[in-house]
């Protein structure tokens, strides 16, 4: 369960947004992924820009927000060892997005898309790793013989992050309370339990109202007879059916018949 217990609740709330947000509609070559327990790791997988040393690599990066999330940028690191001027030999990640150039108003998008442009074109000029930067600047081919290198023995493709986990993610957090497929499914068991200790037979022709067994509107109600001084006298229960059979019309009949004989008889 998730419990996210290391940013405040307005900034999992903005947060959880932006997640489903990238997890509905990605940025080119980039797939996200999340930690259920701790939404302060954002994990990505970037896939290595065509024409580039990068190419048909896989590479997976992380991003750790601290409490005051947005007001101070997330610190990136990449997971998967590469060879790259802005990027350390521990991970780290050297861009200004992430330093003197963060916005508040910047969001996980844009950090994600600024850093796989890194890998388009780097900057050596702030390198953190400085055999690449020289490299780099001194002998690109070399540069890209390293760099492929290293692509091809670290960055094998990973198993993908889990379809529509961070939808699930946010649900668990009440971000986005509604969750159709499980409401849907919770309606159809409801219904078919009411359906059945309501109707228990398919045939029944018995409808069941406040508890109680109700014969269909179809039914007319039972006859009054007039006795002595005009009273009502109800027929018998077992004459009001839904289809009435011959014998039990005839056994009505007769009782009718014999009721006024004995009225006239007292007269």
């Amino acid at each position: 369960m998730a419990t996210n217990e290391n940013l405040p609740p307005n900034v999992i709330k903005q947060l959880a947004k932006e997640l489903k947000s990238l997890d509905e509609s990605p940025p080119e070559g980039i797939k996200v992924g999340v930690n259920d327990d701790d939404f302060s790791t954002i994990y990505a997988d970037i896939e290595g820009p065509v024409g580039t040393p990068y190419e048909n690599g896989l590479f997976r990066m992380k991003l750790i927000l601290s409490r005051d999330f947005p007001c101070s940028p997330p610190k990136g690191y990449f997971l998967t060892k590469i060879f790259h001027p802005n990027i350390a030999t521990n991970g780290e990640i050297c861009v200004n997005t992430l330093k003197k150039d963060w916005n508040p108003s910047l969001g996980l998008r844009h950090v994600l898309i600024v850093v796989r442009c890194l890998l388009i074109e780097p900057f050596p000029e702030s390198a953190l790793n400085e055999q690449a930067g020289k490299m780099l600047l001194e002998n690109y081919d070399e540069y890209a013989r390293h760099a492929r290198l290293y692509t091809g023995i670290h960055a094998k493709p990973k198993p993908k992050f889990k379809s529509g986990a961070i939808s699930e993610s946010t649900t668990a957090l009440n971000v986005d309370p509604t969750n159709a497929s499980a409401l849907n499914t919770d309606l159809k068991n409801t219904s078919a339990a009411v359906l059945s200790s309501a109707c228990p037979t398919a045939n029944s022709n018995t409808a069941v109202r406040g508890g109680q067994e109700q014969q269909p509107n179809t039914t007319t109600p039972p006859a009054l007879e007039s006795g002595v001084g005009g009273s009502g006298v109800a027929a018998p229960a077992a004459a009001v059916v839904k289809k009435q059979d011959g014998p039990l019309k005839m056994q009505g009949d007769k009782k009718k018949i014999d009721a006024r004989k004995k009225s006239l008889k007292r007269l």
